[in-house]
């Protein structure tokens, strides 16, 4: 679920760092990477994929609902 801008984020907060530490810079973007995902899994984000999914399944319930309507009013 890493997005743009999520990576942006990641590698904004990397630079902040110095650059003697390759590995250090590393530990941190991996731990970083756990605590946004874990955050963002926690506020319950849905990726556009899952949200596109469930909004072409709403769509066709409300066909059918529709469906369903119509002809009890007939």
């Amino acid at each position: 679920m890493e997005s743009d801008k999520i990576k942006g984020l990641i590698e904004g907060i990397i630079g902040l760092l110095p650059n003697n530490g390759h590995d250090i810079k590393e530990d941190v973007k991996d731990n970083i990477k756990i605590l946004l995902n874990d955050y963002l899994k926690k506020i319950e984000v849905v990726t556009r994929e899952e949200f596109d999914v469930q909004k072409e399944v709403l769509a066709k319930t409300r066909e059918k609902l529709d469906d369903f309507e119509s002809k009890l009013k007939k």
